[in-house]
Formats: C-alpha cells, structure tokens, sequence
C-alpha cells in the first residue's frame, strides 16, 4: 500500500508544500492529498483589498495542482482523530472520514473576536474571501447612497492599518476611522510611525488612539471610557485565532496552536506535522514565529524537509526558520518595509513610499506565482520511501481522483 499523505489546507503554507511533496516524493511510494473548503488559492494578504473593492487573482486548485497528481478533496474539516489516524470532513455529498500515514496541519487561522459582545454579530473582517466579500458588499451599499458614510476599523496591527489605508485610498467619499488600544504603530520604528501617521492624515484616516472597545452594536462601537463612536461599517481586525479542531487530541498551546519540534513535528504526534499559523514554532531567536505569511513559508520548507528526509531515511536539515519584517501597504502607492533584529524588535532604518509599494507588490505577485506553480524549479528527482508503508487504518476511499 502506498503511504498517503493528507494535507489539511491550501494557503500559503499547505499549497507549496504539498506541491513540494509530490516533486519529491515518488508516486509509485506516495499518495498525497490536499482538503481544501474552497475550490480557489485565496490571497489573504491581498483580502483588505478586495474588500476595498479591487479585483484579486484567485487561480483554480485544479489548476495549481494540475499535473502534480496530487488528489484535491474540496471539503471542510470537521475533525482530526490522530489515534485512529483519520480526518473527518464535510460537503455537499455528506462527507465522510480520509485515512492518513503523515497528517500536514495547516489551517491557517481566522478572525479572533476575543469573546466581545457584539463582534460576531455586527463585525465585518478580513480574515477570508467570503468575509471579505462581505465587507466590500456593505461598502458597496454606503458609496451608492450618494451621502457617505463611517467605517470604523477596530485593531492598529498590520491588518487593521492596511484595511483603513487601503479603504480610505479605495473609496475617498467614505469616512475611515482607524481604533488603536495604544500608540499608532507603536512596534515601529519612530521614522516608519511618523512615516504611518502622515499617511493617515494625507488619506484622510482618523486615529483614535489609546482607546478600547468593549462592544460592538449595528451602528456604533462603545468603548471603555464610555464614548459611543458611530459606525456604519465596524471592520474587526483585532488578532486572529485558530479553530479548535486540532484540540482535540494533539497536544496544542492554550490559543490551540500546535506544539511542534525544530522540525514542525508535533511533540505529541510524531506523525503530524504542523505549518504556518496553525504552529506555535520556535525561530532562530529563541521566539515564537508570529502568525504570518513569511512564517507560512520557512515553516513550510522546515516541514518539507523533515517529512522527505524520513520518509526516504536521508538527514532531516534544519532550514531557516526567522522573522526579518514587515511589510505593510498604505494603499497602492505607498508602504512601509520595516525590518526587524533577533529580539524582535524593529530596526531604526525603515523604507517607505512609492519604493516601499513595489516592493510589497512583488513579494505578493511573488508569492502567488509560487503557490500557482508549486513545483517549479524543483529537483526532477523523485525518492523512494526507504521502508515499505504502513498498512492504511481505513481505505481512502473519500479521495478525490488524482488531478490530471
């Protein structure tokens, strides 16, 4: 029997790491499987744009796949039983469970409402094409009244201040309020906050700093100090959060991150793997790998490594596992590239404008080719298993065909 591989996600990290497995890993060996609830790559990166009203590229996983011979299964996951091996997911045809040798966990993350009353009610986000979409449904509402109308967006992190630039540039006769719990980008350096703030106020960004939200109601956002900020659109970008599928039977952090090894290898499952935001992964420096798309990428490489050195019984390397920056878009022609030391904390220099723009747009447009062609540049070799695989604990019978 061959040993299958299930990959439970196509983002950033699941997309270009199965593609990597499959370039690697002999078919004659191997069987590998994505589960994807959408059928199309999603840009998260680019979803506050979308929301802003922009059209974003999301290419077809039968075409990112094609020719790969890796199985697509379109379902949502329901559940992961890492003692029976078995992951349980759900679609239009019922669902049903896929049997599993090596599991590689990458969820992702969602929306984090913290538990506020109102938010899950009221909210708009970010954090998936569908909520995205959403959003840009309701700004599409307030720009046709012909009268305006206020978009509060509560969180000061990368997301928030991209979504309040990238809103405020996109749709100039709407009013964008930006809500930050301290100082406006206090992680900066002090030239990339100064640099942050007078784009704010070239684009007309209001910033309420220093103010906390304790609700969220349909057309306001009440706050601690007990002002009641009006909102016809409140976008919540205050963190994110990942499900609690993995809880149930791997050993996870108390947010229900994964607890992996240097090698993304969960510490309680040597046979799963875990990647990108689903991880709770140490870097070089000592710190946890914050939730990112850079994450997604040297944690992917790590766990690629890992699984084909086993399986094929060569050396596990332990690749690059950092967090040089970030890089944040204010609107199409203007960014922020602000770099990072081994503390984590941001460095004095900083680039900024128009260069700061393009080269954030490359990174994406980078980043979308890569995950659109993940087995480009690839060695051609492909290696045999080093042992015969394990027996199947049930047949795989939920898989999909193998992409042609």
């Amino acid at each position: 029997m061959k040993h299958r591989i299930v990959v439970l996600g196509a983002g950033y990290a699941g997309a270009y790491t199965a593609g990597t497995l499959a370039r690697r890993l002999s078919p004659a060996d191997t069987e590998i499987t994505v589960v994807n609830a959408e059928p199309d790559f999603v840009q998260r990166l680019r979803l506050h744009q979308l929301a802003a009203g922009q059209e974003i590229e999301a290419p077809k996983l039968t075409d990112v796949f094609a020719g790969t011979g890796i199985r697509l299964r379109l379902a949502r996951v329901t559940a992961v039983d890492p003692e029976r091996q078995v992951v349980a997911v759900a679609d239009a045809d019922g669902g049903g469970e896929i049997g599993y040798d090596t599991l590689l966990y990458a969820l992702g993350s969602h929306g984090a409402d913290h538990g506020l009353p109102g938010v899950a009610e009221h909210a708009f986000d970010v954090a998936s094409r569908p909520s995205a979409l959403r959003l840009r449904e309701r700004l599409d509402g307030l720009s046709g009244r012909g009268e305006g109308g206020s978009v509060l967006v509560v969180g000061d992190g990368l997301t928030g201040i991209e979504t309040a630039t990238e809103i405020a540039e996109s749709r100039p006769g709407l009013s964008v309020a930006l809500v930050a719990r301290g100082e406006l980008g206090a992680r900066l350096s002090a030239g990339a906050r100064g640099h942050l703030r007078r784009a704010c106020d070239r684009l007309g960004v209001t910033v309420l700093e220093y103010t906390e939200v304790e609700a969220v109601e349909a057309a306001r956002v009440l706050c601690a100090d007990g002002t009641a900020l009006a909102s016809d659109a409140t976008v919540w970008t205050a963190g994110f959060a990942v499900g609690p599928i993995a809880a149930a039977g791997l050993e996870v952090t108390e947010d229900g991150r994964i607890i992996v090894d240097r090698t993304m290898r969960s510490v309680s499952h040597p046979n799963v793997y875990a990647v990108g935001d689903s991880a709770h992964a140490v870097g070089d420096n000592g710190r946890p790998l914050p939730m990112s798309c850079a994450s997604a990428g040297y944690t992917g490489m790590q766990a690629t490594a890992a699984i084909v050195g086993r399986l094929t019984g060569r050396k596990v390397p332990n690749t690059k596992l950092e967090y040089p920056g970030n890089h944040i878009s204010l609107g199409r022609r203007d960014g922020i590239l602000q770099m990072v030391d081994d503390e984590g904390l941001a460095k004095p220099k900083y680039v900024g404008g128009r260069k700061a723009a393009r080269i954030k747009a490359g990174i994406l447009k980078m980043s979308l080719w890569a995950n659109s062609h993940p087995t480009f540049g690839l060695p051609k070799r492909k290696h045999r298993l080093a042992a015969a695989a394990p027996v199947p604990v049930a047949p795989d019978a939920s898989a999909e065909k193998a992409v042609a």
